[in-house]
């Protein structure tokens, strides 16, 4: 058997069970509830956050703010996003849509070093989830050779009840994974305040540098990145005495 049927097989069993059409269901309606607040918040004119101006998201969340229409728009996309999702019929529509947004959200935040990449990264997760999951109906436009005699049977085949132990086990482990990995890789975030910021200063390696990293970002307003080299600078200097 090719590598194609092996993972058609695989495939079309997920799709025969009814505890992955469940999490398909959950997944949609999670990132639905992720769109749908934010999406309000635009389209009424309000601003997304409380975020300091000087913060390197709240530099990006600022001039997004004075986009008038577009700002808007992003809002009104937000929530049409949201209600594909939450109409089966419509899902995978509001699935396709979900994935450029929501790639660049986890993009961004990981950017400026946000305190949501954990978030965002479950949430593009669960997208690719949903893509796969609706992978019968996409692979018409994907450059792979396709197996199709399953499908037919698939259609008409009851679901089963098997509770799929290890993919649930790989999707908690997965979970795990992206909230350990993101708490160990920075040094040094700026936090969601200058407060917040302080915060981590006691646990950092160099206390100093941390603080004067805090006041680079939330009393001088200066750039991530500026701010970043002064501190790598400072804590190499402290770090060599």
């Amino acid at each position: 058997m090719s590598l194609s049927s092996r993972l058609n097989h695989v495939y079309y069993a997920a799709k025969g069970n009814k505890w992955f059409h469940c999490f398909a269901v959950f997944c949609r309606i999670m990132l639905a509830l992720g769109f749908i607040p934010s999406g309000f918040v635009k389209v009424r004119g309000e601003r997304f956050t409380a975020l300091s101006s000087d913060h390197p998201l709240g530099h990006y969340l600022e001039a997004l703010y004075y986009t008038e229409y577009y700002y808007t728009f992003i809002g009104i996309s937000q929530l049409v996003i949201a209600l594909l999702l939450l109409i089966p019929r419509t899902a995978l529509l509001g699935a396709l849509m979900y994935f450029p947004i929501i790639l660049n959200i986890c993009i961004l935040a990981f950017a400026i070093r946000f305190e949501g990449t954990r978030i965002t990264t479950l949430m593009l997760l669960a997208n690719v989830y949903l893509l796969c999951w609706d992978y019968d109906r996409i692979k018409y436009i994907l450059p792979f050779k396709r197996v199709t005699q399953h499908d037919s049977l698939a259609r008409n085949k009851p679901l089963s009840n098997k509770f799929p132990f290890l993919f649930f086990g790989c999707v908690f482990a997965t979970i795990a994974s992206v909230i350990v990995i993101n708490q160990f890789l920075y040094n040094i975030r700026p936090g969601n305040s200058q407060i917040e910021c302080r915060n981590g200063c006691p646990g950092n390696s160099s206390p100093k540098a941390c603080e004067e990293f805090c006041d680079c970002i939330y009393n001088r307003g200066k750039r991530l990145n500026e701010c970043l080299i002064e501190y790598n600078k400072e804590n190499a200097k402290r770090t060599n005495q």
